[in-house]
């Protein structure tokens, strides 16, 4: 993959390529076939001249054409190889400085693209939330990236380092647990359970459970008073308290079904009243975060992290490929509840915009020297022969032009000088 970088990478659209390799042979040619005209006309009024001394024009026209022409393929040749093969001082400029070339790109792309008020003002023009939205709107993308997640992730789980995920899964809930404080904690917990009505529930099925209980165990509660009570009092009159305290207890029970029994508020009250000092009270927090010490000090809290591990690894997938479908399904509906969330709620837009743009500031502008560095890395380690290639294909077509152009002003220029010699100096 290394040497796939550092090389220059394969054409991306071989018939873009192959057109420009055409376009550059015609104008090559064509650049070629007008040197030959300028010598073949210089030939031809050459030998006429003495017949039509008017040619006289013509003839500095062509042969400083082919002057001009000639200097121009000259250049153009020498800029990316030795004329005829021949090694010619200053020719061959691109191959025999590619290093140096390839520190003038680095450096160029550094100092001119990767400073951070380009790079800002790039990336405040740049809507990546609606661009993201857009893209999860197409099911085609959204369900080529399920599929690709799906693939992944057995590969991830088959890939997973057990024991020292567990090793940081217990680190991190006893590091997280030794930060959060109980107190806080614990009266918002139960605040909410209070407020939701899972402690009132608690309670009616604590008055259920005691009067169920008291129900079946009537017999043997009696046998307790009894064997308790002294033995001059005659049974009949055990029984008989044992009935009374019986159904003053259950009827005691049964009126605290109803919330508003003087129990119940009273209950209220404090439980509301912990809530509030769980929050406020020193003294009372201080007693609670010693208890969380010493519970995460046991070593039963410990063997229980060791425990909650092994069943979250137990029920890990040993073939997670199995669920792929599953997998598939599951990110599909996320994206797409994604991209509706994004088209729907422009604060979400603007955010994930803030996020996206400091991300890749903070990814690119420090690093800039080196991505630098990495350009001109990749540059130097072009093939000398590839690289001229290259460069030649993407602007060659253009220099083509400067010889066309070479010739067609070097004649006029030699037009001209030639038309100020008869005129200011006649024979």
């Amino acid at each position: 993959m290394r040497g796939a970088i550092l090389h220059w990478p394969a054409p991306v659209d071989p018939a873009a390529d192959e057109a420009k390799r055409l376009a550059l042979k015609r104008m090559r040619r064509f650049a070629t076939l007008l040197l030959v005209l300028m010598a073949g006309l210089y030939v031809a009024t050459s030998f006429a001249r003495a017949r039509w001394p008017w040619l006289e024009y013509v003839r500095a026209f062509a042969e400083a054409g082919v002057v001009g022409a000639c200097a121009d393929w000259f250049a153009v040749v020498a800029l990316f190889r030795h004329p005829f093969g021949i090694p010619i001082p200053h020719t061959a400029i691109v191959p025999q400085n590619k290093a140096r070339i390839a520190g003038a790109m680095g450096r160029f792309i550094t100092n001119n693209f990767l400073t951070p008020r380009v790079v800002s003002r790039r990336l405040a023009t740049i809507d990546a939330a609606r661009f993201i939205a857009e893209w999860l709107g197409h099911p085609e993308n959204v369900q080529r990236a399920a599929r690709m997640v799906a693939l992944a992730v057995p590969e991830i789980v088959r890939a997973l380092p057990r024991q020292q995920i567990g090793a940081f899964f217990r680190d991190s809930a006893q590091r997280g647990l030794a930060k959060v404080p109980a107190a806080p904690l614990v009266s918002h917990l139960l605040a909410i359970a209070w407020a939701q009505g899972q402690t009132q529930a608690l309670i009616e099925r604590t008055i259920e459970l005691a009067e169920d209980s008291l129900s079946s165990n009537k017999d043997v509660i009696r046998q307790k008073l009894e064997a308790g009570s002294s033995r001059w009092i005659p049974r009949f009159v055990d029984g008989m308290l044992a009935e009374k305290v019986f159904a003053a207890v259950m009827a005691t029970l049964g009126e605290m079904r109803n919330p508003q029994h003087p129990w119940r508020i009273e209950l209220k009250g404090a439980v509301e009243d912990l809530i509030k000092r769980l929050k406020t009270d020193p003294e009372l927090m201080t007693r609670v975060e010693a208890v969380k010490q010493e519970v995460m000090a046991s070593p039963l809290f410990h063997d229980e992290l060791h425990g909650m591990w092994a069943e979250i690894e137990e029920r890990l997938p040993t073939d997670a490929a199995t669920y792929a479908p599953q997998i598939a399904a599951a990110v599909e509906s996320a994206l797409a509840g994604a991209a509706e969330w994004l088209r729907e709620d422009p604060a979400v837009q603007q955010r994930i915009n803030l996020w996206m743009r400091f991300l890749i500031r903070r990814a690119i502008v420090p690093r800039r020297a080196e991505i630098g560095a990495f350009i001109t890395q990749v540059v130097e380690n072009w093939d000398a022969t590839t690289l001229v290639n290259r460069m030649e294909l993407q602007v060659g077509k253009d220099l083509q032009y400067i010889r066309v152009n070479g010739t067609l002003v070097g004649g006029l220029v030699g037009l001209i000088i030639y038309t100020l010699s008869v005129w200011l100096f006649p024979a």
